[in-house]
């Protein structure tokens, strides 16, 4: 079904699942770089999928960074300017973060560089204790994350936190990193992280898409003042109360269950229950 060289794409069950492979260490190699530009234009408008997974065929690197080589033939002579729109690495990191889809990272090994920027873009990120690092090398390389991350971080774990991550260009481990909150959640295996990741991408599939990608554009408004981020709730809310999906799911849960002593005890398991394995 793929037809990339350094990555490859599956769908199973409105679950897309996107496995790294580029050889010696997944570094972001400009075939890399491209394929992944192409691969989240691909999936964005891709109506069968509700979720997207990222995953690594290498269990040491999900993705070791951007290659310095090509860095190194950017060009640098003459003032700089400022750009007015936005570069197409940072175009593929905003897709990721804004895609009516929950975008999950399972990140086995280290993420460097670029491609922690790019895991740092996705909505959810998982890894594994004692195996799972971050570091962003940038600025003992003179230059600094100029691919989101000097963005995406501040807002993942705070100003400091990013500061330290940035700064200091040191490894992170994944215990550090889950206390920070940049992983959801770490695991004792890799087989125990991809079970628990594979079963949360399935769970979010069964749900109605617009619900799906409606909530996620109303989690990102978190970003706005408070009280514009509530209006904007409030109207996202009204846009799901007019879809198929939310009264066929509400009036379906209340048969089976909701607003009852024993169905409430149970709200995770009927909430699986009373999706639409269809929808």
């Amino acid at each position: 079904m793929s037809a990339y060289e350094t990555l490859e794409l599956t769908v199973k069950d409105r679950v897309g699942f996107v496995t790294i492979n580029n050889p010696p260490v997944n570094v972001m190699t400009p075939k890399l770089y491209h394929e992944l530009v192409a691969v989240t234009e691909q999936l964005e408008t891709d109506e069968r999928l509700k979720v997207v997974v990222f995953q690594s065929a290498d269990p040491d690197f999900f993705i070791a960074h951007f290659d310095v080589n090509a860095i190194l033939t950017f060009p640098a002579e003459g003032p700089p300017e400022k750009a007015t729109s936005l570069s197409p690495f940072h175009q593929m990191c905003e897709r990721v973060r804004t895609m009516p889809k929950a975008t999950l990272v399972k990140m086995a090994g280290r993420a460097g560089g670029g491609g922690n920027e790019f895991a740092a873009s996705c909505d959810m990120r998982f890894g594994v204790r004692n195996q799972t690092v971050i570091n962003q090398m940038e600025v003992p390389l003179g230059i600094l994350p100029g691919g989101s991350g000097t963005q995406s971080l501040p807002r993942l774990v705070g100003r400091g936190r990013a500061m330290e991550i940035c700064l200091g260009g040191d490894d992170i481990d994944a215990e550090t990193c889950e206390r920070w909150g940049y992983l959801n959640r770490i695991f004792e295996t890799p087989s125990a992280m991809n079970d628990y990741v594979d079963r949360l991408a399935e769970r979010i599939a069964r749900w109605p898409q617009e619900a799906i990608a409606l909530c996620k554009t109303s989690i990102n408004n978190a970003e706005l003042p408070i009280a514009e981020g509530l209006l904007e709730e409030a109207y996202l809310f009204q846009q799901t109360l007019r879809t198929a999906g939310a009264q066929t799911n509400m009036k379906r849960a209340l048969e089976m269950g909701l607003q009852t002593r024993e169905g409430e005890l149970r709200m995770g398991a009927l909430a699986s229950e009373f999706a639409d394995p269809e929808v």
